[in-house]
């Protein structure tokens, strides 16, 4: 699709990507438009060697307040898909997932339903005080979309996952930073300013390489069986990343106390056995 977009903002300073879901008339409420704007922009940024973190936000007044139920009204969910149907919240989690570039969270205000859970494969999250977040699938009749049963029990544990998902209330920031959910909470003015920062401490000292293997191997790491897998992978990334030319400069930088100038690029030198999964195509599920 064409690199303008109406749902999203694509917007890249000193190589942080501030990506705004923008539709603040409606609370920055999710649209089909919104999920493709945001699979395009985040291969953009894939792509792009002079994107080096993403910092994903929301316009005006709210981060998400999930899927823009105006469109489609009570069968707004009525899928014609059948067994064959593929939940679009879960495409861009895992596309979120998939990420080479680290990603921040930076919840200004509302995140609820989709808006809660395209959150939790960032790395990083952050939220203004007045944040307020709702796994609120069940208050409609749903369940928690977006994978998220998979990442939301492994960002705050199962007991408290199970309890914002099984009541559906709306909580606010305190309690989002005491459960784990976030990491930090700002005033509102302060929030993006703080997420950059943090972009920017990620980008400026370290290998774009090194960072974008390591994103994948802590979060594919979370579903090894034991920790010998761990140690395969790291073996073997190692092994590769010692012999780089990256590895090189940083040592000799570090010689020379100075800062590095890494010569390794994710669009050309991820190591060869990268990506070292089997990505399983999707079955529609039995009869």
């Amino acid at each position: 699709m064409g690199r303008e977009y109406r749902h999203v903002r694509y917007e890249v300073v000193d190589g942080v990507l501030t990506l705004t879901l923008h539709r603040p008339e409606r609370l920055n409420a999710y649209t089909p438009l919104m999920g493709q704007e945001l699979l395009d922009a985040f291969d953009r940024a894939d792509a792009d060697d002079d994107v080096r973190v993403v910092v994903l936000t929301g316009s005006g007044k709210a981060f998400c307040a999930g899927a823009d139920l105006a469109e489609g009204g009570p069968s707004r969910f009525d899928y014609p898909d059948g067994t064959n149907h593929r939940d679009f919240g879960g495409k861009i989690a895992m596309r979120i997932f998939a990420s080479l570039k680290p990603t921040i969270s930076a919840v200004n205000g509302a995140a609820v339903g989709f808006g809660a859970t395209v959150l939790l494969p960032t790395d990083v999250r952050l939220a203004s005080s007045r944040a307020r977040f709702g796994y609120t699938f069940g208050r409609i009749g749903l369940v928690p979309e977006a994978a998220s049963s998979w990442f939301l029990p492994r960002v705050v544990g199962i007991s408290r996952a199970m309890e914002w998902a099984v009541t559906g209330r709306v909580f606010g920031a305190a309690e989002a930073l005491e459960a784990g959910l976030i990491r930090s909470v700002h005033e509102p003015e302060e929030l993006l300013p703080a997420a950059c920062a943090l972009a920017r401490e990620m980008a400026d000292a370290t290998a774009p390489v090194a960072v974008a293997l390591t994103r994948q191997m802590l979060w594919r790491m979370l579903g090894a069986s034991d920790p010998m897998r761990a140690h395969e992978l790291d073996s073997r990334a190692m092994y590769e990343r010692g012999r780089s030319e990256d590895v090189k400069e940083g040592i000799t930088a570090f010689l020379e106390k100075r800062p590095a100038r890494f010569p390794g690029r994710v669009s050309t030198d991820m190591p060869s056995f990268y990506p070292w999964w089997t990505e399983r195509p999707f079955k529609p599920l039995p009869p």
